[in-house]
């Protein structure tokens, strides 16, 4: 089976992501050792480094730890679907979206084996309107699936263009 260009970019853009949430932890604890300190004003009040071990998902869910290998497991799965998903797929858009996701599933999972919590330490509490704490992972999670949806729209969008063209 060939891989297609756009396949290797989604997943060039996974490995980016896990190698960026990694080092980034890593530095967060052996370098900044957040872990004893437990904040870092960086740009008060607006931005704080903050370690939180996060046990659950989102908002608080599972939070006792219960759930890390069911949670494991559900996020490998979903990344084999979305490199699955990015060998067919061919609006980069897309490719981008699931190289996103795939990557901040990824780079959470080896949180979840390595401590059996993900380590959160971006902190915008401080501006009243955003109350978590996350991370790298997170983030390209949440731009993924904001890519994920934008590529959604666009592409309904070009396939009703292309169904008025054709009715002309």
């Amino acid at each position: 089976m060939k891989i297609s260009r756009l396949a290797v970019t989604a997943f060039a853009f996974a490995l980016i992501v896990v190698v960026v949430d990694q080092t980034t932890k890593a530095w967060i604890m052996s370098g900044l050792d957040l872990r004893e300190v437990g904040r870092v004003e960086i740009w008060p009040p607006v931005f704080n480094f903050s370690w939180v071990e996060n046990r659950g998902v989102s908002f608080g869910l599972f939070g006792d730890g219960s759930a890390r290998w069911m949670l494991t497991a559900f996020s490998i799965i979903v990344a084999c679907g979305l490199g699955w998903w990015a060998l067919r797929a061919d609006r980069r858009l897309l490719i981008a979206a699931i190289g996103l996701i795939m990557g901040g599933a990824i780079g959470n999972v080896i949180d979840r084996i390595r401590f059996g919590f993900v380590v959160d330490f971006l902190d915008f509490s401080g501006t009243g309107v955003f109350p978590w704490v996350f991370n790298v992972a997170d983030s390209a999670i949440t731009v993924g699936i904001v890519l994920l949806i934008l590529d959604s729209v666009l592409s309904e969008r070009a396939a009703k263009v292309g169904l008025a063209a054709e009715k002309s």
